[in-house]
């Protein structure tokens, strides 16, 4: 069992202490899941007294919040860095999907964040929520735009889309494990057609293609 540790009573003491918070509620999470997450869990996770941990988290949205600011900016990072000038569209589209469903509880997180955790945060921690996810629409589309050949207003429609199209199939590779069973080909070829993969590539390049021929979005 953890022992609690002293308070953190400098500046520095207190980020680093948050962030060691963060990071056992990303084991937690990871562990548990969305809604078997618990704050008396994550007080003995992270070796703080459960009041202590509120001086951090009024709510655990507040952290789910956190590890989804955290999450976006890895997941973009890393996205971004294997974009170059001329990339197929189904190349980009692959990527996005694969390294954006790879990573830590990001889009677990993203399709909750405007139906549960926003509601359970304060009004000023929502608005930064909203600053950084916009900052981050431009530095994807940014990179976006010269990997596909697109404008900038192009390139930051056709990130929208995307993490739109992510949340509307996030919940397709859900269904019970078939691994072990004898499945008829045309019951697996069906199966396979629902795949969030294939569903998330072929919308995307047409949403890509979409956007190329809209001559609106050229500005």
């Amino acid at each position: 069992m953890s022992v609690e540790r002293h308070r953190a009573r400098t500046e520095d003491q207190k980020l680093f202490r948050r962030q060691e918070i963060l990071s056992a509620a990303q084991s937690h999470f990871e562990d548990v899941g969305y809604e078997s997450f618990s704050m008396a869990n994550l007080a003995k996770l992270s070796g703080v007294a459960k009041g202590t941990l509120y001086l951090y988290f009024t709510t655990r949205e507040e952290v789910f919040l956190a590890l989804y600011a955290q999450s976006l900016l890895s997941w973009s990072d890393y996205f971004v860095s294997g974009l170059h000038v001329g990339m197929d569209d189904r190349e980009y589209c692959v990527r996005l999907h694969n390294t954006a469903m790879a990573a830590d509880g990001f889009v677990s997180l993203l399709v909750r964040l405007e139906h549960i955790i926003e509601h359970n945060v304060s009004f000023s921690q929502m608005m930064e929520s909203k600053r950084l996810f916009a900052k981050r629409i431009g530095y994807i589309a940014e990179a976006t735009a010269p990997a596909l050949g697109l404008t900038q207003a192009q390139a930051t429609e056709l990130v929208k889309a995307m993490g739109v199209l992510l949340i509307g199939v996030s919940g397709a590779d859900q269904g019970p494990n078939l691994q072990d069973e004898s499945v008829p080909e045309d019951v697996q070829s069906f199966i396979d057609s629902f795949a969030s993969e294939k569903l998330f590539v072929t919308n995307a390049c047409f949403i890509i293609r979409g956007i190329r021929a809209d001559k609106g979005s050229r500005a």
